[in-house]
Formats: C-alpha cells, sequence, structure tokens
C-alpha cells in the first residue's frame, strides 16, 4: 500500500498520543498540599462568621502543625475564648477548655467556632492524606479533581475541586455528602507571598445551600515553616500551648 502523506501524518499522531503521560491526579493533590503549607508549620487564622442579617462573630487562632496527622489550635480571641484549644490526632480531635480542666472529645462534623466552618474545616490536615483522586480532567487553565474520602470517618464523602494548572493551588471546592447533597462551596482567594517559598491564598471563604443567607471567612497571616516536638500534639500539652508562641 502506498503511504500517502496523509496517513503518515495520521500515524505520527497516533504514536505520539499513546506516548503521552496519564496525569497523576494523587500527585497532583500532594503538590497542591505542599504549595498550600509546609508539612509542618505554624501560622495565625482569623475566623468570622457572617449571618444573613449582617452580624459578625470573630475569632482569633495560633495554629500548629506537625508531618501529616497532627496540629493544634490555640484561641486568642474572642477574650470569653481565648485560652482554648483544639487538638487533632489522625481522626481523633479534642477540646480544652480551661475552666473545664480536661479534654472533651469532638468530632469533624461538629463545630467549636459555629457557623458554617466546621472542625474538619478548622483542623484540616492534607487532602492527601483524607482522599484519594478518583478522576482529573484537564480543563485548559484548570484542573478538576473528583475526590474520595478514604475512610467513613472524614467529613465530606466526596470533594470536587478545581485546581489552578499554573500555580497547584485550589480554586474552588464543592463538598458532597455520602448521599451526593452538596454541603458546602468554598473559595479560595487572594494570593499572597508569606516568604520562605509559600505563596498560596491568604483567604477562604464557605458558603453552604443548607444555611441560606450564611457566610464564613477564614483568613492566614504569618505562615511559617516550623518544626515541633512531638510532646506538643498530646492531651497533656494542650493547655500549654500557648507556650509556643
Amino acid at each position: 500500500m502506498k503511504i500517502t502523506p496523509v496517513l503518515l501524518c495520521a500515524g505520527i499522531l497516533l504514536s505520539a498520543a499513546t506516548n503521552v503521560p496519564a496525569l497523576d491526579g494523587q500527585a497532583i493533590l500532594e503538590q497542591v498540599d505542599r504549595n498550600l503549607a509546609p508539612e509542618s508549620y505554624e501560622m495565625y487564622r482569623k475566623l468570622i462568621n457572617v449571618e444573613p442579617d449582617g452580624k459578625r462573630k470573630e475569632f482569633v487562632l495560633y495554629t500548629a502543625k506537625k508531618g501529616r496527622d497532627s496540629m493544634v489550635a490555640l484561641f486568642l480571641e474572642p477574650t470569653t475564648d481565648a485560652g482554648r484549644t483544639t487538638l487533632r490526632r489522625g481522626d481523633n480531635m479534642w477540646l480544652f477548655i480551661p475552666d473545664v480542666g480536661k479534654p472533651l472529645r469532638i468530632t469533624s462534623l461538629q463545630s467549636v467556632v459555629g457557623g458554617i466552618f466546621n472542625n474538619a474545616d478548622l483542623m484540616r490536615l492534607e487532602f492527601s492524606t483524607e482522599y484519594d483522586v478518583d478522576t482529573i480532567e484537564d480543563q485548559g487553565d484548570t484542573y478538576l479533581l473528583s475526590l474520595k474520602a478514604k475512610t467513613d470517618t472524614v467529613a465530606y464523602d466526596r470533594l470536587s475541586m478545581v485546581v489552578d494548572k499554573g500555580a497547584l493551588l485550589p480554586l474552588t471546592i464543592e463538598a458532597f455528602a455520602v448521599s451526593g447533597l452538596l454541603i458546602k462551596r468554598l473559595q479560595y482567594r487572594d494570593i499572597k507571598d508569606f516568604g520562605n517559598g509559600i505563596r498560596r491564598p491568604a483567604v477562604l471563604e464557605t458558603d453552604s445551600p443548607l444555611y441560606k443567607g450564611y457566610k464564613a471567612v477564614m483568613l492566614f497571616a504569618n505562615v511559617q515553616p516550623r518544626e515541633f516536638p512531638d510532646e506538643v500534639f498530646t492531651l497533656n500539652y494542650m493547655p500549654r500551648v500557648k507556650e509556643l508562641r
């Protein structure tokens, strides 16, 4: 058979297509985690809950994280909550209230700050720790990742995450229950250079179709690498977290 230029060109294109490597969704998700923050770090956050009538309640927290499964957060404001501490180790969470004097177990779907952000949002470890990538879709300037929870202890059964292809940072996330019900939407905004190679969104906003008119905002500041001893992430250390600042 005579090979025409058209057939030759088609053959080259087919050969090239078969050699294009498949997108590695899990590797992309892990890089998203690293771009959001180092594996071990400290930071400050302000949480703002906004009600339909415009009423606001604000919290300021100091947060420390170590590795892929340990985090503590200390409430600095308001004064009524100052000194409270939350601890996460893997799937387990506790709240320490100075007046109570001992840690209390809490769940991921509860909220120690009220509003739309729950404890899973407040004590977020890493997406790649809790989720597997089911599918990945190249949408030009973005990737669309469909994530499935690795265990049934994770707050959201599925996430739909839009990732900026250039920065490898999340833009929007939709969180779903096992039933498929949309629980909330999260939007990352205002990419900022925090130094130490950390360039990430400084603002996270969320709303929910389950709470019409309500929204919540999380502002990030002073995100920087820091190593901590294991002792920091224990129940006995919860009353002493303020010593880290």
